[in-house]
């Protein structure tokens, strides 16, 4: 649900791959040209393309051509995450130049190594054992808390992003971007905004570095192995509370068989293998050293909350003439479906 970019045409979507693999070969130690570049599939609101050059196989994202919002799309940010994880413990693809003249392909973009992982796009694994799921679980949750105990100033981090009081800042900021959206009434939202300040627990001082957008199909496995190799799509990464990433990749338990974003309620999970909800959080506090808070139910429904924030905005758009009605239509309802969830469970 994070894409903004306006509609542009797939000629703006193209890049110029001789005039790239001219500047690329100028500017990256080892690259070598001629080089074709493939557009992966996909939402990404920052175009993301494969390139495939005589010197090997790179991925480049970029920003989207076009009028855009000041804040939005920073792939600069999210190369400045990488320079500053790769060679720790929670893995990302190695970073290699990032261009700010936006002469060469008409934006801005970041170049990084190809990582040859595989990608669950559902997280009910539908090819997997039961056996297999329960490891690859196991190894999201390694690879979060892998993440959440690396000190953001310890690796040049420390001003990416306001420290404390984060679930307090987030939801005056989602509760203002959703009334700026805002299409038509849905009682479940009010009644977030209504409820959610007065649960807000009081700053227990946790900062870390925060994906934002701690999905399944934003972390690449080892071919052969539940182990994460690289986490993906960094556009959504700050400073916050790290509980915050625990609660929107739990959300996956709640959501419903949709195909938008698919999630595992209704299925059954134990006979799929999938750990449940309370493992989940145990494993996790665990590796981390860090309790779950006892007004859990708060951390999950800000997640919907917040998703569901970020829908409208999407609805707004979409009816404003940036996309077609009929995707308006389909994040308002999504906007809906997700406050009440919320709402659901906050209790």
């Amino acid at each position: 649900m994070t894409d903004t970019a306006p509609q542009v045409s797939k000629d703006a979507m193209a890049l110029p791959e001789a005039a790239l693999a001219d500047y690329l070969q100028a500017q990256v130690p080892g690259f070598r040209g001629p080089l074709t570049a493939t557009k992966f599939k996909g939402g990404q609101s920052n175009p993301t393309y494969r390139l495939d050059a005589a010197s090997g196989t790179y991925v480049l994202r970029r920003k989207p051509p076009g009028v855009l919002l000041p804040s939005a799309h920073a792939v600069d940010r999210e190369f400045r995450v990488l320079q500053a994880l790769h060679g720790g413990p929670a893995p990302v693809a190695r970073p290699l130049h990032l261009c700010t003249d936006e002469s060469v392909v008409g934006s801005m973009f970041y170049l990084m190594d190809f990582v040859d992982g595989r990608i669950f796009w559902d997280p009910s694994l539908p090819d997997a054992t039961p056996a297999e799921r329960a490891a690859i679980y196991g190894g999201i949750i390694d690879a979060m808390a892998a993440l959440h105990t690396i000190d953001p100033s310890a690796v040049g981090l420390a001003d990416f992003g306001k420290p404390g009081n984060y679930f307090e800042r987030q939801l005056r900021r989602w509760t203002e971007q959703y009334r700026a959206s805002e299409t038509q009434p849905i009682p479940a939202m009010d009644a977030l905004i209504a409820a959610l300040p007065a649960r807000c627990p009081a700053d227990d001082g946790s900062v870390a570095l925060v994906h934002g957008d701690f999905r399944i199909d934003n972390l690449m496995f080892d071919p052969a192995q539940p182990k994460v190799i690289a986490i993906v799509d960094w556009e959504l990464s700050t400073l916050g509370h790290p509980l915050a990433d625990l609660g929107y990749f739990c959300m996956a338990l709640r959501l419903p068989r949709n195909p938008a974003l698919p999630g595992l309620a209704g299925l059954d999970r134990a006979a799929l293998g999938i750990p449940d909800e309370a493992a989940l959080l145990a494993r996790y506090s665990e590796l981390t050293g860090r309790a779950i808070p006892a007004d859990w139910p708060f951390v999950l429904a800000f997640s919907f909350f917040r998703l569901a924030a970020i829908a409208q905005g999407v609805a707004k758009r979409a009816q404003q003439g940036n996309a077609s009605s009929d995707q308006a239509t389909q994040a308002g309802r999504m906007t809906a479906m997700l406050a009440q969830l919320g709402v659901e469970a906050l209790g």
